[in-house]
C-alpha cells in the first residue's frame, strides 16, 4: 500500500493566488477583476507586480462577469475571484448569457467554497455550486484537492480555450500531490491501487480518501483511491477501469449529493456498467455556522464516513 505524508498544511486559496502570480509573469493576456475581497482571493502579488491588469469591480459581481466576457474579446484571459457563492448562485444569469452560452475564455475562479467556510454559515456556504456549473453547456468544472494542485490548475486552465469554473476552499489543508505536477484537464489521477472497493473523491475529500485507505486497509480491505479534480469532463476510462476491478464505488465530495461528482459518476456506471454505489457528500440540506472541523463531521464529510460507506458497498456486491 503507497503511504501519503505531508509536512505543511496550505489552503487552497494560496495556491490559486501562487498560481495567478505566477501567470502574471509568463503570460501578458492574463488580467484579474475582483469583487472586494482581494486579500482572500489572495491575489495581493498579482496586483502589486501588474497594477494595470487589474480591475477592482467592488461588490458587483454581476458586472464583474459581464466585463470578463467583454475583455475576452480584446483577447484578454480574464480571471475572476470571490467566494464560490457570489460567483455562481448570485450571477448565474450573466454566466450563462454572457459566458457560457458566448463560449468566451473567462476562468471563474470561486474561493469559499462548502461547508470549510465555516463560521460564516448557510448564506455562504454553497453546496450546488457544482450543480449549476456542470449543467452549462460547454463549461469545464475542476475542484482541486491541495496548495500545489491549485496553483497548477491555476496556471494550466490559461491555456485551455473556453469558460471555466476553478473551485478551491479557505482551510488549511494537508499538501501532499507533487509541487512540480503537470495538470491536465479531465485526466484523473490514480493515487492508490487496490482490488475491493474504488473511492474517488474530489476536492478536500481527496485527503480524507487517502486517510479511509489506510483505516480500511488495516482491515484488510484494498481500497483504490482516485483524484478526480475535473468534474467536467469526467475520465469516464479511469471510473469504469477501476469499477471493473473492484465491483463497487465509493463517491466523496463537499458538495449536495444532488448534482454533484456522485450523480456523473453514477450516470458513467448506469450507461456502461452498473455497479454498487455509495454517496458520501452533504443530504439535500443547507449547512450551518461552526469551525470547518465540526461542520465536516457533522455533515459527514471525513474519512470515518468513507470507510462507513466503503463498508456498506462492499456488502451490496
Amino acid at each position: 500500500m503507497k503511504t501519503y505524508t505531508y509536512t505543511e498544511k496550505k489552503d487552497t486559496r494560496s495556491g490559486f493566488g501562487a498560481g495567478l502570480t505566477e501567470l502574471g509573469r509568463t503570460n501578458p493576456n492574463v488580467v484579474a477583476l475582483c469583487a472586494d475581497l482581494i486579500g482572500s482571493l489572495k491575489m495581493n502579488q498579482f496586483i502589486e507586480e501588474n497594477p494595470e491588469r487589474f480591475f477592482q469591480i467592488g461588490i458587483a459581481e454581476a458586472n464583474m462577469m459581464s466585463i470578463a466576457a467583454g475583455l475576452t474579446i480584446g483577447g484578454k484571459i480574464p480571471f475572476t475571484g470571490t467566494f464560490a457563492n457570489f460567483s455562481t448562485g448570485r450571477v448565474y444569469d450573466q454566466i450563462r448569457q454572457s459566458i457560457a452560452y458566448s463560449d468566451k475564455n473567462v476562468k471563474i475562479c470561486a474561493s469559499h467554497a462548502g461547508l470549510t467556510l465555516g463560521e460564516d454559515g448557510a448564506t455562504h456556504q454553497i453546496l450546488e455550486d457544482i450543480g449549476l456549473m456542470k449543467m452549462l453547456p460547454g463549461m469545464v468544472v475542476i475542484n482541486t484537492c491541495d496548495y500545489n494542485q491549485t496553483k497548477a490548475a491555476t496556471i494550466a486552465i490559461a491555456d485551455y480555450e473556453g469558460p471555466v469554473y476553478l473551485r478551491f476552499g479557505r482551510p488549511a489543508v494537508p499538501v501532499f500531490t507533487p509541487e512540480d505536477q503537470v495538470f491536465e484537464i479531465g485526466k484523473a489521477i490514480q493515487l492508490q491501487e487496490g482490488s475491493d472497493v474504488t473511492i474517488v473523491a474530489t476536492g478536500h475529500l481527496v485527503w480524507e480518501a487517502l486517510e479511509a485507505a489506510k483505516v480500511l486497509h488495516e482491515q484488510g480491505i484494498s481500497a483504490e483511491v482516485i483524484n478526480i479534480h475535473t468534474i467536467k469532463p469526467l475520465d469516464d476510462k479511469a471510473i469504469l477501469d477501476s469499477v471493473a476491478k473492484t465491483g463497487c464505488i465509493v463517491t466523496a465530495e463537499e458538495h449536495n449529493h444532488l448534482g454533484g461528482l456522485g450523480e456523473s459518476v453514477a450516470r458513467v456506471l448506469a450507461l456502461h456498467h452498473p455497479t454498487p454505489q455509495e454517496f458520501v457528500a452533504t443530504n439535500d440540506t443547507f449547512g450551518e455556522s461552526g469551525t470547518p472541523a465540526q461542520l465536516m463531521e457533522k455533515y459527514g464529510l471525513n474519512s470515518d464516513s468513507i470507510v462507513e460507506k466503503t463498508l456498506k458497498v462492499i456488502k451490496r456486491k
